[in-house]
């Protein structure tokens, strides 16, 4: 063997340096925004609700990967019945580099869910673990996120459709009393038929929906119109919900003219 072989030998081996950022200084998380911004697009890591951008867990993992802070499962706890499958997960997050806890986050996954009803039970199991991991990152990182131009909540906890941004339901109330009353029977203030429309539609916007529920308060429209559409107001597409709110205004207009009785 060579002097030079044998020098070639002793060569310490360079291992390549990951760039990586220091979540107390701002400049560096600023910029680390950027760089998570581009990674989310280009992943496609995101789910849109109501038209806003929610960060799959992927994409918040990625952040804390990129300040060294991994997520380690702490339990996952069956709170099952005989009718419901239901686990709840506790993930705690640790800092590399201090060799510390720095976050934590709990979460519930049921079958009781909206679109959960048939999902077996490791998968509830699956979800509660992969909700906690991202809630653990949001309680730390959420303004990260919100820096990189997205919503500041894990997509996953938006799967809940408890937290799903709707209108809120009207309490029914009696229709007032008119001063005129005739014998022509009462036009409907929901129009038929409220399928939506099949091949995809495009379902009614949540300002459809909101004038929908604004309208329906109204004291002339009667309990049984109110609740026939509330029931339905979720199948509407976006032309039928338009229907919807020019003949419900058509029958107010008329019954608050007298033209109808309520």
């Amino acid at each position: 063997m060579t002097e030079a072989q044998k020098d070639n030998t002793k060569a310490p081996i360079r291992k390549p340096k990951a760039e990586s950022y220091d979540i107390s200084r701002s400049d560096e998380t600023l910029t680390l925004a950027k760089d998570l911004a581009n990674f989310i697009k280009e992943n496609k890591l995101t789910t849109s609700v109501q038209g806003k951008e929610f960060v799959n867990v992927e994409g918040w993992q990625y952040a804390g990967s990129r300040l060294g802070i991994v997520p380690i499962v702490d339990h996952v706890i069956n709170m099952s019945t005989d009718s419901e499958i239901k686990y709840q997960a506790k993930v705690t997050l640790f800092d590399l580099r201090s060799q510390h806890t720095v976050g934590a986050g709990f979460a519930i996954c049921s079958n009781k869910e909206q679109g959960k009803k048939f999902y077996q039970e490791f998968a509830i199991a699956s979800m509660a673990q992969t909700r906690a991991i991202g809630k653990a990152y949001r309680n730390i990182l959420a303004w990260i996120i919100r820096a990189a131009g997205y919503e500041p909540t894990p997509a996953e906890e938006m799967e809940y459709g408890g937290n799903m941004p709707e209108a809120k339901q009207p309490v029914a109330t009696e229709p007032a009393p008119m001063k005129a009353v005739v014998t022509e029977q009462p036009a409907p203030a929901v129009a038929e038929p409220l399928a939506p429309a099949a091949n995809n539609p495009a379902y009614a916007t949540a300002q459809q929906k909101e004038e929908i529920i604004r309208l329906l308060n109204h004291p002339v429209v009667t309990r049984q119109e109110k609740t026939k559409m509330l029931l339905n107001i979720n199948k509407l597409d976006q032309e039928r919900a338009n229907q919807a709110i020019a003949n419900l205004k058509k029958t107010i207009d008329d019954r608050e003219n007298g033209q109808v009785a309520a």
